[in-house]
């Protein structure tokens, strides 16, 4: 995982994490002015992609469309009206292990693969915070 610039969560400056450098260039590439990253995660599974999240949305790209179309969808966080985490695991337990996270814009549900405990709980926190304050 690697880290770059410095973005802000929760009262203390951090680094924004990332698995593969070509994602968050990507994330980097189509910012808005004064838009920080916090976390580009890689997608596991059919049809991968990545979950970028900055200040401001969570980014989704899905690679699994007929004719090797990709898709990079954007969602601000005011317009999230949940967000879930599909696990093996309790809540109450060892957290999750790996799972789904699953983004909820009124009737809509956009998913993605992630591994790893960290990288579950992360995301799920972070799309939480920031949905909750809008």
């Amino acid at each position: 995982m690697g880290f770059a610039g410095a973005d802000y969560l929760g009262g203390m400056a951090q680094q924004a994490k990332y698995d593969r450098r070509e994602q968050y260039e990507q994330i980097v590439s189509g910012l808005l002015p004064g838009e920080t990253i916090i976390a580009v995660y890689d997608a596991v599974g059919v049809g991968t992609g990545f979950i970028g999240l900055t200040d401001r949305r969570v980014i989704m790209q899905d690679r699994s469309f007929v004719g090797k179309r990709v898709a990079i969808t954007s969602i601000p966080y005011g317009k999230v009206t949940a967000v879930s985490v599909v696990s093996n695991k309790s809540w109450a337990g060892s957290f999750f292990s790996s799972g789904t996270i699953a983004v909820h814009v009124g009737t809509h549900t956009y998913e993605v693969d992630v591994r790893g405990v960290e990288k579950t709980q992360h995301i799920h926190n972070v799309i939480l915070h920031y949905a909750s304050s809008h």
